[in-house]
């Protein structure tokens, strides 16, 4: 069924979300996930206060947008009110669709700073801070990001969306998992669930695990959530937000594309990344790059093997030609080798 996820005032075109991942969700993979169709809204890594005021490389790097990456949100980690305030408006005046607070990091060099999902540990103090930041915010909806909890012995996510909806957040995202879990075991919907029963009327995004148009299905059916964010799910695989899209409001999931199609969306991220950044810098980043692609073009060895190799455009121009060629030949071989044995066997 088509659903609508409205946070505050503002609607995106749908209810599916590109969550923030460090080293991986910059401005060029953005606009290629964009570029496929079904993203509602993308957000940015995680945004250090100090940083953005202060308007250091790192930070103007991770803040990068331009008019194709709308609607965006601009998340934001830390636990300095004063600078949380501060950011939160120098975004707002940058135009941003939505301001969220990154509750749910787990990550020590953030959580030993009190940020990231620390925050959930001292829920007094975090709703005191978002009240000072949801009060600077004029014209911008205010969000946050969490966990199930610290670990089993604090599952607090239920009391601190209540909390937070009354502190006037208007929509929260909950990763299903708690801090101590980080990345491994399975996202726990039922965790997400009870969040979605214990606020009033602001949206709950379900987060974690959602790999497949399935998963999405089973996310939205089990919990009850208004939308749904996937990170780690669309990285190599950029197009599942289509997937789900279509699946949403159709009923029928288009095809997988095709190899010649993901080495052209990989050949377009490669090329964002030219633009806003040097060409040492894209070549050395798509190096690691490559890995999530590859799971996408299996039997693809030999592409791996090249593309570490890169060291100009030109090489990835190379390695990309060479693996489509070596594939067309494959599967022509492979397509012959069938003619064969039906011939064979007839």
């Amino acid at each position: 069924m088509p659903r609508r996820l409205k946070i505050g005032n503002f609607e995106p075109a749908t209810p599916l979300l590109l969550a923030p991942v460090a080293g991986y969700t910059d401005l060029a993979f953005r606009l290629v996930a964009r570029s496929c169709g079904g993203v509602g809204l993308a957000c940015t890594e995680l945004l250090c206060p100090e940083g953005i005021l202060r308007q250091t490389a790192a930070s103007v790097r991770i803040a990068q947008t331009n008019a194709a990456d709308a609607p965006l949100v601009t998340q934001l980690y830390g636990a300095n009110v004063e600078s949380l305030c501060e950011a939160a408006r120098w975004a707002q005046d940058q135009g941003t669709a939505v301001v969220d607070i990154n509750m749910g990091c787990p990550v020590d060099k953030v959580t030993k700073f009190n940020g990231g999902s620390k925050l959930m540990c001292d829920p007094d103090q975090t709703v005191r801070m978002v009240e000072r930041v949801r009060a600077v915010l004029t014209r911008t909806p205010l969000t946050a990001k969490m966990r199930l909890g610290w670990d089993e012995t604090c599952l607090n996510a239920p009391l601190l969306a209540r909390r937070l909806e009354e502190a006037g957040v208007e929509a929260v995202t909950v990763h299903g998992r708690t801090t101590e879990m980080k990345f491994t075991g399975q996202a726990r919907l039922d965790g997400i669930a009870e969040v979605v029963a214990a606020v009033k009327h602001i949206p709950v995004i379900g987060n974690g695990d959602i790999r497949s148009v399935a998963a999405a299905r089973r996310m939205f059916e089990v919990t009850g959530c208004a939308g749904i964010m996937i990170g780690r799910g669309a990285i190599g695989m950029p197009w599942i937000f289509r997937d789900i899209h279509a699946d949403m409001t159709t009923g029928v999931v288009p095809p997988k594309p095709s190899i010649e199609e993901i080495c052209q969306l990989m050949r377009d991220h490669f090329y964002n990344m030219c633009r806003f950044e040097r060409e040492r810098s894209a070549v050395c980043e798509f190096r690691k790059r490559i890995s999530w692609y590859a799971k996408q073009l299996n039997p693809c060895t030999r592409l791996r093997e090249e593309m570490r190799l890169i060291n100009s455009t030109a090489d990835f121009e190379r390695a990309i030609s060479a693996f489509l060629a070596w594939r067309h030949e494959r599967d022509e071989q492979m397509a012959r080798g069938k003619v064969d044995e039906m011939i064979e066997a007839a």
